[in-house]
């Protein structure tokens, strides 16, 4: 009789893991009152957000907007960045890290990424910058921070401007200090998956007072602070967050804290255990992360340690059969997208043919083989908001993984 649930055995699990999003009568209230307050439009609640989020984060200035995508973009306009210029990025990222680049007509440069920490690695930046190098873009991803103090380090070295895609960090320091918070600008986002949410929104980050300024004014249709309302000084648009959104994200962030040190305190207890099991290989650890937000549990599956090389895509059938629901993550590295692959001259296929760029990039020739191993093979997520589970969910997982590393040789015909 078979053991395994993906076999006709019994699943390990049938009961559902944590619903998101997470909300009570604080986000109730916190939207009732500026139902009945008539005061809907980028206002006192606007102006809450920002000030709490940003010293949560141990930044000095917060400037919300619409979304994650609209705050990089703002970013790379407010740090000068445009036609002509490069902006090195890893490829293991969402879209809107190199689309942001793109809409202000410059060109991403792909560096690939620390296996080991899914992010950027900083010893082959250097080798990625050119005499048209102006930004560097690390991703924080699921919360890991990148090595700030390398990436700082190659960027003064070489003047170039550094912009965090923090959004997924709400809540992570590195030496103490919050994410999207050391370089010229941090950028998070409150979508609807995030572990802070308002549906859509976002932030923008900064210690720099000119950045913030110019950030403002982007965001809101050009306009210059304590300046005519009817005046507009830059080409602005309108990315403005409502009260509504902001007051939600106000009474979020008030259970925020406590929702990291649940995701903490589980993600240690994976932690544990799952080093235990040959072929899972988990993320290193680093002594300069001092706390740690989680948008979800990853790590790298190696199908030859953990039996009979098992694929990737049979070992999550099966861990979504006994209840433990996994993703494999991004598909493919970002300069595999169509995007990245349509040629063409004019401005149609502006900024890649743009004339201020004055090179030729060909992103078919780009390999960046961590990343494209890390898509293809080994990549494995779990949601965030199966860290709010128990100690029992946490069991569970463990326990499933187990379970068809010991009964292996049922999935060999699957």
């Amino acid at each position: 009789m078979a053991k395994l649930a993906i076999k006709g055995g019994k699943a390990l699990r049938t009961k559902p893991f944590s619903d998101w999003p997470v909300w009570d009568d604080r986000e109730e209230k916190a939207l009732l009152e500026v139902l009945h307050s008539g005061k809907w439009w980028y206002g006192e609640k606007v102006k809450e957000f920002e000030n709490k989020f940003a010293a949560f984060q141990n930044a000095k200035f917060g400037i919300t907007c619409a979304n994650g995508t609209v705050a990089l973009e703002i970013s790379l306009l407010a740090a000068g960045i445009g036609a002509g210029d490069e902006v090195i990025l890893p490829p293991y990222t969402f879209i809107a890290t190199a689309s942001s680049v793109l809409k202000v007509n410059a060109i991403p440069i792909f560096v690939d990424v620390e296996s080991d920490t899914f992010n950027i690695d900083p010893g082959k930046i250097e080798e990625a910058i050119t005499e048209k190098t102006r930004g560097i873009i690390p991703v924080h991803f699921f919360g890991y921070p990148a090595d700030m103090d390398r990436i700082l380090e190659i960027a003064k070295k070489h003047k170039l401007k550094v912009i965090e895609d923090a959004a997924h960090g709400w809540g992570t320091k590195w030496r103490g200090k919050g994410v999207g918070a050391w370089g010229l600008s941090g950028c998070f986002s409150f979508q609807y998956s995030k572990n802070i949410t308002s549906s859509e929104g976002g932030i923008i980050l900064t210690d720099d007072y000119e950045i913030a300024a110019l950030c403002r004014s982007y965001s809101n249709v050009g306009r210059g602070q304590d300046k005519p309302w009817y005046e507009h000084y830059l080409l602005g648009s309108n990315h403005r967050m409502t009260e509504f959104q902001a007051a939600l994200l106000v009474a979020q962030l008030t259970r925020l804290p406590e929702q990291n040190r649940i995701r903490q305190r589980n993600a240690s207890f994976l932690d544990k255990e799952l080093s235990k099991i040959s072929g899972i290989k988990l993320p290193r650890e680093e002594p300069r992360i001092t706390q740690r937000a989680y948008h979800g549990y990853n790590f790298r599956y190696i199908a030859s340690e953990f039996g009979n090389n098992l694929p990737r895509g049979k070992f999550l059938k099966a861990l979504e059969a006994e209840g433990i629901p996994a993703l494999s993550g991004y598909p493919h590295p970002l300069y595999k997208n169509p995007l990245f692959l349509r040629k063409g001259t004019g401005p149609r296929f502006c900024p890649i043919s743009c004339p201020y760029y004055g090179k030729e990039i060909d992103y078919s020739k780009v390999c960046c083989p961590a990343a494209e191993k890390l898509c293809n093979e080994e990549a494995v997520w779990f949601s965030h908001t199966m860290l709010l589970g128990n100690s029992d969910d946490m069991t569970d997982i463990v326990e499933a993984i187990k379970k068809i590393q010991a009964n292996l040789e049922e999935l060999q015909l699957l």
